[in-house]
């Protein structure tokens, strides 16, 4: 019996997109919001990198302090406590550079999406080459990367937000060139993104985590003098309710608004901000409480060291 010979130019592509083999060919890799029900995260825990921080040398690395790395570490343990208890599963960077002692703010090194991550380039010298070690965990993972800022560019993840799947918000700055914000542009817009709303990063502030922060489906926590008006227009337009923080010492102290939302309406958020608090309940948020004031000597908290791989897609009503 003759077998039919099939030639290779007779083999036909999948017209399936990406987006609908992901789960099967890569894993359950999802982010197309800030409050989405989390589901998984990306942290890295302080090494041995944070233990030369001190009182000669913490302005040369961007820290607000000296740091304590037991303290520290164990304060980044309690948050990470918090979101096993809430049924996400925490990942850690491996093989990360012991002479990056900012590198816990996993925030800054990756954007997550709906089709993967995108993995970031820093701004300052002290943090260049932290993301090589994301990449590789990312990949060992199984966690798809889709684009890795380059050329000239210069892009950090907290200079990016999702307001939901067709929007999302980036910040130009001292953080993020304009040439690292086309960058990201156009992979947001390959995979469905139809808003972009570009906004200026004032000076004082160097992401969008330090002056707004979505705390459910459509309500957004913003220091109303930082916001952009042309920014803030826009964000009503799409229905989304403002709501004006004026505590400015916990704003930038107690780094109140740097919260991660584990659901609609539920957050973490750093300790010791107790009109920041009652604001956010006043507005139907759940407020859970985290000691951070070690961490934040590095200027940063919760939300910084957070990096999102999985939140549960946010269903328009």
């Amino acid at each position: 019996m003759n077998k039919v010979k099939v030639q290779g130019e007779r083999w036909f592509p999948s017209e399936n997109s990406f987006s609908d083999e992901l789960k099967d060919l890569w894993g359950d890799w999802y982010c197309d919001s800030e409050v989405g029900k989390l589901r998984s995260v990306l942290m890295h825990r302080p090494g041995k990198e944070v233990e030369g921080i001190t009182e000669h040398n913490f302005s040369e690395y961007r820290f607000r302090a000296p740091m304590n790395p037991e303290r520290a570490r164990y304060q980044q343990e309690a948050l990470a406590d918090v979101y096993r208890n809430h049924g996400i599963d925490v990942h850690y960077v491996q093989n990360q550079r012991v002479d990056r002692p900012n590198a816990m703010f996993m925030r800054d090194l990756m954007l997550m999406t709906p089709e993967g991550a995108i993995v970031c380039r820093p701004a300052i010298p002290a943090r260049r080459g932290e993301e090589r070690a994301v990449a590789a965990t990312l990949a060992s993972l199984g966690v798809p990367i889709i684009k890795t800022i380059n050329g000239d560019g210069y892009f950090e993840g907290a200079s990016a937000m999702w307001i939901n799947r067709e929007t999302v918000i980036i910040g130009t700055g001292s953080r993020t060139n304009d040439s690292g914000a086309r960058q990201v542009e156009a992979e947001l817009q390959n995979i469905g993104v139809k808003n972009i709303i570009r906004t200026e990063i004032p000076y004082g502030s160097i992401h969008l985590d330090g002056y707004m922060n979505m705390v459910g489906e459509n309500k957004l926590l913003v220091f109303p003098w930082h916001v952009g008006y042309d920014c803030a227009k826009k964000l009503m337009d799409l229905g989304i309710e403002l709501i004006e923080l004026h505590d400015i010492e916990e704003l930038k102290q107690g780094m109140s608004m740097n919260f991660v939302a584990l659901e609609p309406g539920k957050v973490v958020t750093p300790a010791g901000s107790p009109n920041t608090k009652a604001l956010l309940e006043s507005h139907g948020v759940e407020v859970l409480e985290v000691e951070m004031d070690e961490v934040m000597n590095g200027w940063g908290a919760i939300h910084c060291m957070t990096a999102f791989l999985k939140r549960d897609p946010v269903l328009p009503k």
